[in-house]
């Protein structure tokens, strides 16, 4: 009897990991048809028919239960993230520097590197040729989180 209860909660415990963290078909959800085929087999060799049938009708109704509880949603809430996240990956620099503003490279600019403008480092594009590092710069537009610069003429 033990046995069969075993078999019928490992089973139960192996079908939600499948289905809530498993998708699809995977070991998780071979091994819940499995050990509740083997729980009701059990239950029919051992203690005849109508012990066989009560398996069967238990398996289904406790299978029901604990999918229903597990996919309802306040179930993983415990789980989940509350934070919300309001970081930025890189500032909008078409905020911060203006077509026109002059700065330094830092590093040379083959086609991307470094800038300094304004005591601010920023990821810079040259599209015309390379630019040696230390050489004045000035913004001539944006590309997405870069800054699009040309050398100053001497």
């Amino acid at each position: 009897m033990w046995l069969i209860l075993l078999l019928i909660v490992v089973g139960l415990f192996l079908l939600v990991t499948e289905v809530v963290l498993l998708p699809g078909i995977t070991v998780a959800g071979v091994g819940a048809f499995l050990s509740c085929g083997g729980a009701v087999w059990l239950a029919f060799d051992r203690y005849g028919t109508a012990a066989g049938i009560a398996t069967v009708v238990a398996v289904s109704v406790l299978a029901l239960i604990a999918l229903a509880v597990s996919l309802k949603t306040k179930t993983w809430q415990r789980f989940s993230l509350k934070q919300e996240i309001d970081g930025v990956s890189q500032p909008d620099v078409s905020r911060l520097v203006k077509v026109g503003d002059c700065g330094v490279t830092l590093t040379r600019l083959a086609p991307m590197g470094k800038v300094v403008i304004d005591g601010q480092s920023y990821e810079a594009k040259s599209i015309d040729s390379y630019i040696d590092p230390k050489t004045d710069v000035t913004v001539t537009g944006f590309e997405n989180f870069s800054l699009i610069v040309k050398p100053n003429k001497k």
